[in-house]
């Protein structure tokens, strides 16, 4: 199974984590942008852009991380579009937050997961998405 894991940079470390765990598993990650700087020109903005979209294109499932920012949203929508399983992560309960969530994380396609890594971790090997 091929994974992509969105996020923002204020969670690189979880990304890392969850990565590693579920590469260890079997699993394999279409692109690890978290080895990648932030882009500082308008060219380094597109090419990752499309590594982003091609990785999620070819992904057969993603991890959202909340809080997450502009760009994981976006990757949320091409997932959701091409009916991909989305697995949103939130920590500290947001999701269910009315003034903070969002439509498009109550779709019938979009599992929750609350509480800490690591139960996201057991989540996702239990669940073998």
């Amino acid at each position: 199974m091929k994974f992509y894991i969105a996020s923002s940079f204020k969670n690189i470390d979880i990304v890392r984590y969850i990565s590693e765990q579920l590469i260890a598993k079997g699993y394999i990650q279409t692109f690890d942008w978290t080895k990648h700087e932030k882009a500082s020109t308008f060219e380094e903005l597109k090419q990752i852009g499309e590594q982003e979209k091609d990785a999620v294109i070819e992904s057969d499932f993603i991890v959202v991380i909340l809080p997450a920012g502009k760009g994981s949203h976006i990757e949320l929508g091409i997932a959701l579009g091409l009916n991909k399983k989305v697995i949103l992560f939130s920590p500290n309960n947001e999701v269910y937050d009315f003034s903070a969530t969002s439509t498009f994380y109550h779709l019938p396609e979009v599992d929750h997961v609350t509480g800490t890594i690591d139960e996201l971790v057991a989540f996702l090997h239990l669940k073998k998405v």
